[in-house]
């Protein structure tokens, strides 16, 4: 009988253990759109890398401008070209795979003047790409899963107004997901506000180009000192560790894969708020093949 209670013991600690690690497992966010060099979007979904992908970027709204996505080489947005990739969009989502818009970018031209201004801007975005209807949607009738904030430029104000009007429109029937990729010094200069709202499902924080709270040759400290800060003091659903696919992606900030697995995650995946790891972007991984290396670690 005691072996019989040892024995069991021993299998519900397992049990415990393997739920344990599922709860704490996460999913890799890739950036697609900005090299023509990168594969398909439905190349991008097939690798089974990814479990978000954010196209980016429509780096042109706000301020009663017209709003343009920017793809580089893959489609043409002027003569509507970019509507072939609705298949595609499709595709992904048939695999589970969310598929964002990603707005803003590190060059666009871009902002918000007033809360009206915010409004306009989703309901845009609303009838352009999720649930709404448009006769122009730019990349034809595939419903996105919802809107990533790349903001970094422009005034870093009516974020929040802009999150507070696209979170109404999940009443309609399909959620809209919110998505923020914020810098890692704490708060984020544009979008920290809106941030405090809530409303953000999952926020990709960038530790990179940003020495002061970035991993470097081997030292955890600054890393794991901002990835506290954020995971205690935003109310996101999850938060992901933003990281360069490659040395060149980047100015600073790439971790090798060996130091990620051995050191960097185990220090962070403990955090209930852990999401997984944020890549940029698609035409890196394909160079170094990050994602792929580091998915049964994440």
């Amino acid at each position: 009988m005691a072996c019989l209670s040892a024995k069991l013991v021993s299998f519900f600690s397992l049990v415990i253990l393997i739920l344990v690690s599922s709860c704490n497992a996460g999913g890799i966010a890739i950036y697609w759109g900005q090299n023509g060099n990168e594969g398909t979007l439905a190349e991008t979904c097939a690798t089974g890398n990814y479990d978000f992908v954010n196209i980016a970027f429509l780096p042109t709204f706000g301020n009663g401008q017209t709003p343009m996505i920017n793809l580089a080489g893959h489609c043409d947005p002027y003569s509507n070209e970019c509507t072939k990739l609705s298949p595609d969009i499709k595709t992904c989502q048939a695999k589970g795979i969310k598929v964002m818009l990603s707005i803003g970018g590190g060059a666009g031209s871009y902002y918000l003047t007033s809360a009206e201004d915010a409004r306009q801007v989703a309901t845009y975005l609303w009838n352009n790409f999720l649930g709404g209807k448009s006769s122009s949607r730019p990349l034809g009738d595939a419903v996105l899963d919802g809107i990533d904030f790349d903001i970094e430029g422009g005034t870093n104000q009516h974020w929040d107004d802009l999150a507070k009007y696209l979170s109404a429109y999940s009443n309609r029937g399909k959620k809209v997901y919110l998505t923020a990729a914020p810098q890692c010094p704490f708060p984020d200069a544009w979008v920290g506000g809106a941030l405090k709202t809530g409303l953000f499902d999952y926020v990709w924080v960038q530790f990179y180009n940003n020495p002061p709270c970035q991993y470097s040759s081997g030292d955890l400290a600054n890393l794991e000192d901002a990835w506290k800060q954020w995971i205690s003091d935003i109310p996101a659903t999850k938060i992901f560790l933003g990281l360069p696919a490659a040395p060149a992606a980047a100015g600073s900030g790439f971790v090798p894969i060996s130091d990620l697995t051995s050191k960097v995650l185990p220090a962070i995946k403990g955090s209930s708020k852990y999401g997984g790891v944020m890549l940029w972007s698609k035409y890196y991984d394909d160079q170094t093949g990050y994602s792929a290396s580091i998915k049964s670690h994440v």
